[in-house]
């Protein structure tokens, strides 16, 4: 492993593959030096003198890693001392800045990039396809494979949230041999997004009603609060609202803004769409509000209520 670089900027603000990147300078400086410091600071923990401390010249020669993380939240002043280090670093210093990217701080991130600072990206995948390429390539770096449609399963199963994938990845890699398939992702993860109500949200608004029901159950079944699941039922019905009669001229960017959703999830919607006409949408719409009062304190038994929504937007979609 090579040595790190006396400065590595690490841009971005997926916060998993920033801890990866810091890990990975703090793992190259041990190879090097076992015993070497490390000094892992937020804003919050760097005063006036802090990175005077952890920077001075050591009387014993010891070398340290000093991170900084979201170095764009530094008050102007301290953001002045870390850019007058960066024109003379110490030599016996591995000196690790996290930026998330954006205007705040943006001198910061110059006056690094200007005295030679290694730069890492760390920008998250955004898209469906990115995401499942995420998750072939943490199969590749663990020396095992998982079919195209295995990796979309595990996405749609956990969600989102890179953490919560790469973990996913990690326990199934640790508890299935050779190649992973589709089957394989449904024994370990059914039932996993049904726990955050987008699912149930999903299969409501495609008129799968004993679908939606069985995983409302699921859903409520392992703690999902019924506040959270109304409202993915409000975003799904509200995003097929946008997808079923987009304004003129609008483009997929600004529709997505509207829509409250990724760009990707747009085909999704569409296809959603299909079925519903404006008086569906309309009794989906005040279903929702009124179950939102009911799981609010206006109703005895939310369950119920939700159940009691679920149907009513199942049916809804083709009503006239």
């Amino acid at each position: 492993m090579p040595a790190p670089a006396l400065i590595t900027l690490i841009v971005g603000d997926e916060e998993l593959l920033v801890d990866r990147a810091v890990a990975a300078v703090v793992a190259s400086a041990r190879e090097e030096d076992p015993e070497v410091d490390v000094h892992d600071l937020v804003p919050s923990q760097v005063g006036p003198t802090t990175l005077v401390e952890v920077t001075s010249p050591s009387l014993f020669g010891d070398r340290r890693v000093v991170v900084i993380r979201s170095s764009q939240d530094l008050v102007k002043d301290l953001a002045a001392t870390v850019t007058d280090y960066l024109r003379a670093p110490a030599d016996d210093v591995f000196m690790v800045l996290t930026h998330a990217g954006g205007a705040k701080g943006k001198a910061l991130l110059q006056a690094a990039v200007k005295a030679g600072a290694l730069r890492v990206d760390c920008k998250g995948p955004t898209k469906g396809t990115e995401r499942v390429a995420f998750v072939k390539g943490e199969f590749s770096s663990a020396g095992r494979q998982i079919t195209s449609d295995a990796a979309q399963a595990l996405v749609d199963a956990v969600g989102t949230e890179l953490r919560e994938i790469a973990a996913a990845c990690t326990q199934l890699i640790a508890d299935t041999q050779g190649r992973v398939d589709a089957a394989a992702v449904a024994r370990y993860h059914s039932g996993k997004a049904e726990a955050s109500g987008f699912s149930v949200a999903d299969r409501a608004v495609e008129g799968r009603l004993a679908e939606a029901l069985e995983q409302l159950r699921w859903s409520l079944a392992v703690g999902t609060a019924p506040v959270l699941i109304n409202s993915a039922l409000a975003g799904a019905v509200r995003g097929i609202a946008v997808a079923a009669q987009p304004p003129r001229g609008m483009n997929e960017a600004e529709l997505a803004k509207r829509a409250k959703v990724p760009p990707w999830k747009l085909r999704t919607l569409r296809q959603q769409a299909r079925g519903w006409s404006a008086a569906g949408l309309t009794r989906a719409m005040a279903v929702i509000a009124e179950t939102d009062a009911l799981i609010k304190g206006a109703g005895r038994d939310p369950e119920y209520a939700l159940e009691r929504a679920v149907i009513e937007i199942a049916r809804a979609r083709g009503a006239r």
